[in-house]
């Protein structure tokens, strides 16, 4: 499959959960899950589809509020949006699916695989942090800045101008800045939850990300992970399956646009156990 293959805006609509949830379907495959991060869409993915699609059925997914998925009367919340994909899952029939987000929609991912792990064959979480308190503290401040007063500065951005192009009110923009603004103000910390994921799982996040490096090493570790060396033959990796990637010359920014994040995402997905 190439890009040319690839239509966005030719999928449907699932009324699931209590919300009209937008997703497209490409390729063939076992199915994945595939979830973009905040302010964006599944559009987002569109340099790295056709690599995933040519191994995957990717269902791509407009998270809440977020692309062509109207957003509804509640908060911008990873354990409902979790809610959201999970029934997703059920309403498609899919027979457990690969998980696969970056940023938000990494948290999400993380959320399904914690409640639900007998509906989810893998899961890569790319560019997510578990603790607020993970990400450097000049993002912190900038977070801090998000809001609906922020909407007009933002109207040169490829954000806005994906938002106006396809949302379909599109003059929701600043609410959905002042939700994403709310989430990312709200403290958390999955640390206990993490430890007792079942879910065979890819840590993925970029040398120059979000949080530092050693935020994702902390994750393998509750994970089982670089604890001991692994053995000549992998029989000491992590119990779980799990596995750590931080990819180089990489940012937050351009991880999800990466081949060596396509790669790295189908070497593990695909890997024979």
């Amino acid at each position: 499959m190439t890009a040319t293959d690839i239509v966005f805006g030719s999928g449907q609509y699932a009324d699931v959960n209590g919300i009209n949830l937008y997703y497209e379907t490409h390729g063939t495959g076992h199915p994945l899950v595939l979830l973009h991060g905040g302010l964006a869409s599944g559009e987002m993915f569109a340099p790295i589809l056709p690599t995933l699609a040519d191994h995957h059925q990717v269902i791509l997914v407009d998270l809440q509020g977020h692309g062509r998925t109207a957003d509804i009367d509640r908060p911008l919340d990873v354990t409902l949006m979790a809610e959201d994909i999970a029934a997703l899952i059920d309403h498609l029939g899919l027979e457990k699916p690969d998980l696969v987000g970056y940023s938000l929609g990494g948290g999400v991912a993380l959320q399904v695989a914690l409640k639900y792990p007998h509906k989810v064959r893998r899961l890569v979480t790319a560019s997510a942090h578990i603790r607020r308190d993970a990400i450097h503290a000049e993002i912190l401040a900038q977070q801090g800045q998000v809001g609906a007063a922020a909407a007009e500065f933002m109207k040169d951005t490829p954000m806005y101008e994906l938002y106006q192009r396809v949302a379909p009110r599109p003059e929701d923009f600043p609410r959905l800045l002042d939700k994403i603004g709310a989430a990312m103000a709200k403290d958390y910390d999955y640390t206990e939850e993490v430890r007792g994921l079942q879910v065979p799982t890819l840590v993925v996040a970029a040398d120059a990300d979000m949080a530092p490096p050693r935020h994702y090493v902390e994750v393998f570790a509750l994970l089982d992970g670089g604890l001991r060396d692994g053995g000549w033959g992998g029989e000491n990796r992590p119990k779980g399956g799990h596995a750590l990637a931080i990819l180089p010359g990489l940012t937050h920014y351009d991880i999800a646009d990466s081949p060596l994040f396509a790669a790295t995402t189908l070497a593990f997905l695909d890997k024979q156990d």
